[in-house]
C-alpha cells in the first residue's frame, strides 16, 4: 500500500471511518496470521491471537505516531497479543515441551537431523525448535519476515545489541545442532 493512502486510512480510521479500518484489516491480516502462526505453531490460536490484535489496533490507532511503518506497528501489537496470551495461559512451558519432543533427544535425533539437512531438506519448525523462545521470535521475524535489526527492536522492546545477540546465538545454536557449515569454512 502507498504511504500517502496509508496515512489516508489511518486519519479515516481515527476519525471512526470502519470501512477505512476495514482495508488496513484486508491488507494486513494475512502478514499478521501468518507471524502469529510461526509463533503459536497453531492456526485456530493464531487466528485469534491476530483478531485480538486487530481488535486492539482500532482501540489504540491514535496511538500510531506515523512515524514507522503500520505493518511494523500492528506486529508489535501482535507480538505483544501474544506475549500476553503466553503470560495468561501458561502455554510457553506446553509449547515449548511439544517442540522439544519434535526434536528429539540425544544422538540418535542429532543423526537423523545432520541426515535430513545433508539430504537438502529444511524443516523449519526442527530448526527454530532448538532455539530458545527469545532467539526463536528474533529469528522469525528477521528472517521470515525480513525484519531489519532495528524493526525487531521496535517490534520486540529489546535493546538493539540483544536483537543482534539473539541472532548471533541463534544461527550458531542451529549450525552447531546441525553440524552446519558456515560459507567459506568448507
Amino acid at each position: 500500500m502507498a504511504p500517502a493512502n496509508e496515512a489516508f486510512l489511518v486519519a479515516a480510521a481515527r476519525a471512526g471511518d470502519a470501512a477505512a479500518f476495514g482495508e488496513i484489516v484486508r491488507t494486513h491480516q494475512s502478514r499478521i496470521r501468518g507471524f502469529l502462526r510461526q509463533l503459536t505453531g497453531d492456526r485456530d490460536r493464531a487466528d485469534d491471537l491476530a483478531q485480538d490484535t486487530f481488535m486492539r489496533a482500532w482501540d489504540k490507532l491514535v496511538t500510531f505516531s506515523g512515524r514507522g511503518r503500520l505493518s511494523a506497528w500492528l506486529m508489535k501489537l501482535a507480538y505483544n497479543v501474544f506475549l500476553q496470551s503466553v503470560r495468561k495461559s501458561g502455554q510457553d512451558r506446553r509449547l515449548l515441551e511439544r517442540l522439544e519432543g519434535e526434536t528429539g533427544v540425544g544422538e540418535a535425533a542429532a543423526q537423523k537431523d545432520r541426515q535430513s539437512t545433508d539430504d537438502e531438506t529444511v524443516d523449519l519448525p526442527r530448526l527454530l525448535a532448538v532455539l530458545s523462545e527469545e532467539e526463536r521470535q528474533v529469528m522469525i521475524l528477521g528472517y521470515a519476515w525480513g525484519m531489519s535489526h532495528g524493526e525487531i527492536r521496535e517490534v520486540t522492546g529489546l535493546a538493539l545489541g540483544t536483537v543482534k545477540s539473539h541472532i548471533h546465538r541463534g544461527k550458531a545454536r542451529i549450525r552447531e545442532r546441525f553440524r552446519i557449515a558456515e560459507i567459506g569454512d568448507e
